[in-house]
């Protein structure tokens, strides 16, 4: 997978996925992995926050009823 590029990456001048270096274990880059699927970022919210941002109007997003 180290130079295999979709033509939307190269288009956009991205760096191959996968690992970034040699000395970088299968399994550092599969907990890397696991752990981007489940934040927005590296201190960001649950991404699941994020993505309803964007698929309600400003102001109408659902609250979690928990807080209340």
């Amino acid at each position: 997978m180290a130079n295999e590029q979709s033509q939307g990456r190269k288009d956009n001048g991205a760096s191959p996925g996968g690992k970034p270096d040699p000395l970088t274990s299968d399994e550092a880059v599969r907990r890397t992995g696991l752990m981007a699927r489940k934040a927005a970022g590296p201190n960001g919210p649950d991404a699941t926050v994020v993505g309803d941002t964007f698929k309600y109007p400003p102001g109408e997003a659902p609250r979690d009823k928990s807080s209340d």
